[in-house]
């Protein structure tokens, strides 16, 4: 029976005794010890009742046992749904609401705090530790070591990952079994991927960029991942050498950047390099080809979408712009219903294989973003050069982008114009060498009222995941607004442009 997914990026796995995954105290995973894996806990989520079309949500660690749940629900037809590390409880607790998992799986540490969340929305927790422990692997041990994979059809939901909107309301995107292959196999030929290649992998695997862009498309070739649980410079330092590409957000080479030990030597072995997921500064791109003789290549995408555009593999990796258009993706930039000329600004709009299918349970969002005929409406703003580059210029709804992690300001306005002494409140997102952009609170005082601006910021840190807690803060008298009343808030970026540089 076919199972899109299942067949192209796990089933080639059996009898691979070559490695999969490469593990920083040097332990090593072949192909086929991972597939065996993906069958015993495919088995133990079936004996827990998960059917074709039930959804899998998943907050823990990096680990192979976690990814190996990404390849069971695939295998089982359920919809997977990656949840960041980093939420709270109140947070997990829409996530589960909205969404009705089957599964919910844990880290052992918040098992305690997370289960009536669990229990109130019907979904059964287990917990599935960073080190590979706990209940769902028990409950895999002894299982059968293959699987028949459940027939599923192209358009057949695989997974399911929420993105905010500017209200704070997440939307839950639907990606198909079509969406997810198509792109991985666009990726995968423009970039060169085969089964030689060992990739060098730090990002988490609870967003698109580590899950479905590196991890299938590695999947999908026949090569290895040098599999990191995060960012650890001196672990990357020592392991570079080992690898032949590396994905990354801005973050990551900002900080090789900053470590002496970080020469040209570690890349020669390297062949390519990759940022997305935030704007890589060009100075940041500049620097890094300087200092190794790699220019990285920035792509562009979303979580609706995955990837949409790409500089070239061969040809100028132009600093400052997210390339071309995939093969098989459309992309216009619009406005006021009419396409502009190269040079202007516009939303960007696209259409592929790739783009998602709509939000889950929300037909009335889908339809405003979504066009009948197959156009996304990104909300990012964006312009095309002369010789047809894409430009990402801002978003057209106050978006931040912080280290590769999508921060929604109207949802850390809520909080703090929660906090005592607060009148109001705006967020907004400001260039940070580090963060590519960091997260920045402008505060009112209530009449008579002395704001402590570092206070208000602690006052809101346990009910906010860390990314998305300010990054500093400023006192001012009064917001600036327009004659309509509106928030000027691309006054308060320009005012506060160079708070992080200095």
């Amino acid at each position: 029976m076919p199972n899109p997914l299942y067949d192209a990026l796990f089933a080639p796995l059996e009898g691979r005794t070559s490695d999969l995954l490469i593990l920083p105290d040097g332990s090593r995973l072949s192909g086929d010890a991972f597939l065996r894996l993906v069958a015993r806990q495919a088995h133990a989520l079936r004996a827990a009742g998960v059917e074709p079309g039930d959804r899998i949500a998943v907050q823990v660690g990096k680990s192979p046992e976690a990814l190996a749940v990404y390849g069971a629900s695939v295998a089982l037809g359920a919809v997977f749904l990656p949840l960041n590390t980093a939420y709270t409880a109140g947070e997990i607790d829409y996530f589960l609401g909205n969404a009705t998992p089957r599964i919910f799986l844990c880290d052992g540490t918040k098992a305690e705090a997370l289960a009536p969340v669990a229990a109130a929305h019907g979904a059964r927790l287990m917990v599935l530790n960073a080190d590979g422990s706990g209940e769902m692997s028990d409950l895999a041990e002894g299982q059968p070591e293959a699987i028949t994979a459940a027939d599923r059809a192209p358009e057949d939901l695989a997974a399911l990952l929420y993105t905010s909107g500017t209200t704070g309301r997440s939307k839950g995107a639907m990606l198909s079994h079509a969406n997810l292959l198509s792109n991985a196999a666009v990726l995968a030929d423009l970039w060169r991927f085969t089964e030689a290649d060992v990739l060098l992998h730090a990002l988490p695997i609870f967003h698109t960029h580590g899950l479905f862009v590196a991890c299938n498309t590695l999947l999908l070739t026949g090569g290895a991942m040098i599999f990191l649980p995060g960012f650890d410079l001196g672990a990357v330092l020592r392991l570079l050498p080992q690898a032949t590409t590396m994905m990354g957000v801005p973050t990551f080479y900002t900080r090789l950047l900053d470590d002496p030990r970080f020469a040209r030597e570690l890349t020669q072995g390297m062949r390519l390099f990759i940022s997305g997921s935030a704007p890589l500064l060009a100075e940041t791109h500049l620097a890094f080809e300087e200092r190794t003789g790699h220019r990285i290549l920035e792509r562009y995408g979303m979580t609706e979408t995955n990837m949409n555009t790409s500089n070239p593999y061969d040809g100028e990796r132009r600093a400052g712009t997210v390339g071309f258009p995939l093969p098989g993706v459309e992309l216009r930039i619009m406005a006021e219903g009419a396409e502009v000329a190269p040079g202007e600004v516009g939303v960007i709009e696209v259409r592929g294989p790739n783009v998602f299918g709509g939000y889950w349970q929300m037909p009335e969002k889908t339809a405003e973003e979504l066009r009948p005929d197959g156009w996304f409406i990104t909300g990012d703003l964006g312009m095309r050069d002369a010789e047809g580059y894409v430009q990402i210029v801002g978003r057209q709804k106050d978006l931040v982008i912080s280290g590769g992690f999508n921060v929604y300001p109207k949802e850390v306005e809520l909080l703090l114009d929660e906090a005592p002494g607060v009148l109001e409140s705006a967020v907004v997102g400001l260039p940070h060498p580090d963060f590519g952009e960091a997260v920045f609170a402008v505060l009112v005082p209530r009449p008579g009222v002395t704001l402590d601006a570092e206070a208000v910021l602690a006052s809101i840190a346990d009910r906010l995941a860390r990314y998305k807690q300010p990054k500093a803060a400023v006192v001012l008298a009064e917001l600036p607004r327009n004659t309509m009343g509106k928030v000027q808030k691309a006054q308060l970026r320009a005012d506060h442009a160079g708070w992080f540089s200095r």
